[in-house]
């Protein structure tokens, strides 16, 4: 007899579409198979062949998290080299490092968390450093770019599947998970969801992770918009996949639900499809999925359209066809093509921000490279580890010779006596092995410990020096002299034991507190204090030790010794990641720690030639009238200090561009928790106030010229050109920038926005002609009295050029557009939200599933204006719909309150409305003006006649 073999289910086959294999699949799962896949650990069912699967493998700049990978320039720094093209083949090369990584150690997902959309609207929050630039066309240039490389280019195969973070405007770490986000609808639809939408229309995103805050009062993880906007930007099904602990944060922080059952019913009924909550342990989430099930709260249908979700980014991944999957067999990682490529990025990434004629550096010229950062490749949260690794110092060495470049580090050199008379002693450690955090790969890399193999320290007559590093707001390190730093494992004891500050809790700082005639140490990750005792030097609640600071030497001395040999001196400056400002910590500062004022006054002191290189996340508010040059640089990978090294000494002409304004000082800044760009004047779009250095600036070591600018409307679309030449004596780089402006709006608009851009390589007399193609759709704004996008017609300027402000050439186009109407509210009333300009109020979550109110900050007083309401032949009578107490007066063009409507009593919740209503009379069009007093909610304001 002849054994038949079994069919081949359907979800199997090929030749099949994947909408029918995905049907197939998802009839054959049971209801609790599919609860258990909306885990981000998704388990196999052993009984179809279907393997386990994990979404989530962070890959922001290089493969994160998993151990050795090829280490790219921070985000921001990829943004600074406005080069989609090259920010492209660094996410290919990114992805193919994921898949090779992947075939050694099933642990790397194919799910790829990058990239951060998340618009750089304040430079004070910590997360800066993740994304791509303050400027939504710009941002979603790059991501696009860095999407397309991570997908790759097969037509049916992806090589990762990207989802974008963190949905949705989201620009504070400052109590992140209760905050809310008041955004109007202009600030909406022109700002927030325009960096999403363009790089999901692109066509090579798999999804979105929504961020813990909350916007409009409403938490992102039960956001509308998921529905309303993000998934009607594609055909393709996308992966919603929730932050970490974000859904437990729906009850445990923000108190938005009762119960976890209707948290996690309403993000699933929402759009959120994987969970991502108490690590690998599934059980917590699916007993939530079953309760809700059990309450009706969900459907199974409502599991089946999440499951899908996940199963066809799978299918598109080549889970299912192994035999057909292009990537499978992809194993390149850490080739000499990712080595050349991670320093050709690091170079683009340079911006040149002052030159007063002393850059380049010549090839004889006697330097001193000197700062906390000069000799440091720091690395952030996202990071993967260093296989390869170049400071500005070893650049610098490697450039013009060891013995042209003298080094001073600048930390203060510090021994720590104690009230006994004695001194802390790091013990020898020969013998033990070094090791670098993270090198050994981590799904979770919060939970790693700390060393414990190293002995604590001890103390004795002689003591040992320390290198103390203040970096700003009394958060220091120490160092030992073998580089290791002063940490603090679980076990509390102190030892020199980490090769770099870093982890979720950093262990490595302290605090110096004035205490009689000493110091307390204060261990900041642990909140205790420095005790000794007999068995050790340790961190407790109680007996701590008072301590003497003894100064050896001071960082400015060494500073000022180096500089005053040097012909030029180069100050490295900046931050360290993961102190003061970083994810969880915002900065709440521009300006430069103390400590490196200290050094950099120093060097300057010492020799005017003095370069201020600045290595950082975010910008600073720094002095540069006395400095002959000024840089700056993202962290930039592993090749960072060969990269710094070359433009320094013109092998390469710096031609980064800065993809955030930089302001002069802290008062220029909006409160960190205003989201209302317009209103607030944020970001070049509006800032009115003169930058220290503008968005888009960047010198060279050539310059440029812009002629022949000329302009077309053909079918919808702008056709804009021009010339640039390269009228220096160096082949470089120009960033050729098209901004617009609308010239007499019925609307505050920006005072000019990025159109396009391009990057374009010249040899000296070398012209170009950059050209650009823009859609008319790019100069509208949204119309909130239409509640729809808008091309007003009338004049607008297009202004190409260097930068924002380094306008070369201008013209001015008439469109034609249509036109403004007033707003018709007889028929349609006024949506509370959908003002044009608003004073102490703040938008509310009408109800918990969708819809806005607004109500005054603190249940205060706050003021609404609605331009342009026509009232037709007349209105008679006013009605309000609102929740809580207080009153509303409406009144008319700055005129008197003509009405005055209150509750008689509080509603019993913030969702329960009740409509209140008065006579008013009016009639034709008027400017409607309300004010709110109290804890009142408004949602709607209707007139009749």
């Amino acid at each position: 007899m002849t054994a038949h073999t079994p069919p081949t289910p359907p979800f199997r086959d090929p030749r099949l579409p994947f909408a029918k294999r995905i049907d197939d699949l998802l009839s054959r799962l049971t209801r609790e198979e599919k609860t258990a896949f909306l885990h981000q650990f998704a388990p196999a069912v052993e009984r179809l062949g279907v393997a386990a699967f994990r979404t989530g493998q962070e890959a922001l700049h290089g493969v994160a998290w998993m151990g050795p990978a090829t280490v790219f320039p921070q985000a921001v720094g990829l943004g600074a080299t406005w080069n989609p093209e090259l920010v492209r083949r660094v996410g290919d090369a990114v992805s193919k490092e994921v898949r090779a990584m992947r075939a050694k150690d099933d642990r790397v997902g194919l799910n790829v968390w990058a990239p951060t959309v998340n618009l750089l609207r304040h430079p004070l929050w910590g997360r800066n450093e993740e994304g791509y630039s303050e400027d939504p066309k710009l941002t979603s240039a790059i991501a696009t770019a860095y999407t397309h490389g991570l997908r790759g280019d097969h037509p049916t195969y992806w090589r990762t599947a990207p989802v974008l973070k963190h949905w949705l405007a989201h620009n504070n770490e400052t109590d992140r998970s209760t905050t809310s986000s008041s955004v109007r609808p202009r600030v909406l639809h022109e700002y927030d969801l325009r960096a999403f939408r363009e790089t999901v229309e692109a066509g090579a995103v798999a999804g979105v992770m929504p961020a813990y805050n909350l916007v409009n009062g409403r938490p992102n993880h039960v956001s509308p918009y998921l529905g309303e906007h993000l998934r009607t930007w594609t055909a393709e099904e996308l992966l919603v996949c929730s932050d970490a602990g974000a859904p437990s944060n729906l009850v445990d922080s923000e108190h938005y639900f009762d119960t976890h059952e209707e948290a996690t019913a309403a993000s699933l009924v929402a759009g959120v499809d994987s969970f991502t909550d108490h690590g690998t342990d599934s059980s917590q989430m699916t007993g939530r999925l079953r309760g809700a099930l059990e309450r009706g709260l969900l459907t199974e249908a409502d599991l089946d359209r999440a499951v899908r979700r996940q199963l066809s980014v799978r299918f598109r991944l080549g889970e299912f066809d192994p035999e057909y999957d292009p990537h499978d067999a992809t194993s390149e990682f850490d080739s000499p093509g990712h080595r050349a490529l991670a320093l050709e990025a690091a170079e683009q990434a340079v911006v040149l921000l002052k030159n007063d004629g002393v850059l380049p550096l010549a090839p004889d010229t006697r330097i001193a490279v000197v700062g906390l950062l000069a000799d440091e490749c720091k690395l952030d949260w996202y990071s993967g580890t260093l296989i390869h690794r170049s400071t500005p110092l070893e650049g610098l060495y490697e450039r013009f010779g060891a013995e042209r470049v003298e080094f001073a580090e600048g930390v203060d050199r510090v021994r720590l006596k104690t009230s006994s008379g004695a001194f802390l002693h790091v013990p020898p450690a020969a013998d033990a092995a070094d090791e670098v955090r993270g090198a050994e790969g981590a799904l979770d890399p919060a939970l790693l410990a700390g060393r414990t193999d190293l002995p604590p320290l001890t103390t004795d007559a002689t003591g040992t020096e320390l290198a103390l590093v203040d970096w700003g707001e009394g958060l220091l390190t120490l160092r030992a002299p073998d580089g290791r730093y002063l940490s603090v494992a679980e076990d509390g004891r102190v030892r020199a034991s980490a090769d770099q500050p870093g982890g979720w809790i950093v262990q490595e700082t302290f605090r110096l507190e004035p205490h009689e005639s000493g110091h307390l140490l204060r261990h900041v990750g642990t909140g205790r204090h420095v005790c000794v005792s007999a068995d050790g030097v340790k961190v407790a609640e109680e007996d701590p030790e008072v301590f003497e600071l003894v100064v050896a030497e001071r960082g400015e001395e060494a500073v000022a010794r180096a500089a005053a040999e040097a012909d030029v001196v180069v100050v490295v400056a900046g931050n360290d990641p993961h102190i003061n400002g970083r994810e969880t910590e915002d900065r709440t500062t521009l300006r430069l720690p103390e400590h490196q004022e200290r050094l950099l006054r120093a060097a300057r002191a010492a020799n005017p030639a003095t370069v201020l290189a600045l290595v950082s996340a975010y910008p600073y508010a720094v002095d540069p009238d006395m400095l002959p040059a000024v840089l700056w640089t993202a962290h930039g990978g592993q090749a960072a200090g060969t990269a710094l090294a070359r433009v320094l000494a013109g092998d390469v002409s710096p031609a980064g561009r800065l993809p955030q304004t930089w302001y002069a000082d802290d008062a220029d800044l909006p409160g960190l928790l205003d989201y209302d760009v317009i209103g607030a004047r944020q970001t070049y779009l509006y800032f009115e106030g003169t930058p220290l250095f503008p968005f888009g600036h960047g010198l060279s070591y050539t310059s440029f010229a812009y002629d022949g600018l000329t302009t077309r409307v053909e079918d919808g679309t702008l056709h804009v050109s021009f010339t640039v030449t390269n009228t220096g004596d160096v082949t470089a780089d120009e960033v050729a920038q098209l901004y617009t402006r609308a010239v007499d709006p019925s609307v505050p608009r920006p005072r000019r926005e990025l159109l396009d851009h391009g990057r374009i390589t010249l040899a000296p007399g070398e012209t170009a002609e950059p050209s650009f193609e823009v859609p008319l759709s790019a100069f509208a704004f949204w119309d909130v009295a239409q509640d729809r996008w808008r091309v007003e017609p009338g004049a607008y300027e297009l202004l190409a050029g260097a930068s924002s402000e380094d306008v070369r050439l201008r013209t001015t186009v008439t469109l034609e557009g249509e036109p403004t109407l007033p707003r018709a509210v007889i028929a349609g009333g006024l949506a509370a939200a959908g003002f044009d300009e608003q004073s102490g109020i703040e938008i509310v979550d009408r109800t918990k599933v969708s819809g806005d109110a607004v109500t005054p900050v603190g249940g205060a007083t706050g003021e609404l204006l609605y331009r342009a309401c026509d009232f037709g032949r007349g209105a008679t009578e006013v009605t309000v719909e609102v929740a809580g107490e207080g009153t509303v007066e409406v009144s008319l063009d700055g005129g008197p309150a003509l009405a005055v409507l209150s509750p008689a009593a509080p509603t019993s919740g913030p969702y329960d409305y009740v409509s209140l209503g008065a006579s008013l009379t009016a009639a034709g069009v008027h400017d409607v003006r309300l004010r709110l007093r109290g804890p009142l909610r408004l949602a709607h304001v209707g007139f009749s006649g």
